[in-house]
């Protein structure tokens, strides 16, 4: 099936509401959080499943085991009852707020910065205290918060290049696609880059690939 953006974003956010903005809340709290929730979206992009695992987002992972989700292997605290946009994400601990905002802080990245608040709005259920932690780009995104093409190729080429130290298989695309293109994906795009840049990334990887660099190419 082919994939179609607006489909998956339509259903990511009707997902993530139905979470983080529960039947058991009263309706003019609802109200209040669905309006937060697609402010929410409006800035930071739509809702995701995965990060690609170059994302500033998910950078602080040890290198031999990429991680595609934020936790405590990629540097953060606290984080409970979490959903995920492509520039950011809201985790809804019922205490702890704190340590979420300090570890988010304390991330670096030389493409990004990343930022914490604790809202003033109900999601999740009564009681818990949600935080929005922020990945503030330096470069422009490009139109629909997507990452342009310069930033997406080299961040990946980061992420990958040092694999030869250690690899003794490489993999093929298709199996790579949704570490590098990040969760939902088609064939030729995501929520995150456009065709143009997930063929511009497939073409970098399989360069790689084809050097040798990474060994012989795994089968199966």
């Amino acid at each position: 099936m082919a994939f179609r953006a607006d489909e998956a974003a339509s259903s990511g956010f009707e997902r993530a509401k139905k979470f983080l903005v529960p039947v058991t809340l009263a309706p003019e709290v609802r109200a209040e959080s669905e309006r937060a929730l697609l402010e929410i979206v409006d800035e930071l992009g739509p809702v995701v499943e995965e990060y690609p695992t170059w994302h500033p987002l998910v950078s602080k992972h040890n290198a031999q085991n990429p991680e595609t989700l934020p936790s405590e292997r990629t540097g953060y605290r606290g984080l409970d009852h979490t959903r995920y946009f492509a520039h950011g994400f809201i985790t809804c601990p019922y205490a702890g707020a704190e340590d979420v905002i300090e570890s988010a802080f304390k991330i670096d990245h030389h493409c990004a910065s990343i930022t914490a608040e604790e809202l003033d709005v109900s999601f999740y259920a009564k009681g818990a205290k949600p935080v929005l932690v922020k990945c503030e780009w330096s470069d422009s995104l490009a139109p629909g918060k997507l990452i342009p093409k310069k930033l997406a190729v080299p961040l990946m080429l980061e992420q990958e290049l040092p694999c030869w130290r250690w690899s003794s298989r490489a993999e093929r695309w298709e199996v790579m696609r949704p570490y590098l293109l990040g969760e939902p994906h088609g064939s030729r795009s995501s929520l995150f880059v456009d065709q143009e840049t997930a063929l511009a990334m497939k073409r970098a990887y399989m360069v790689m690939v084809e050097s040798g660099m990474f060994g012989p190419l795994k089968i199966d």
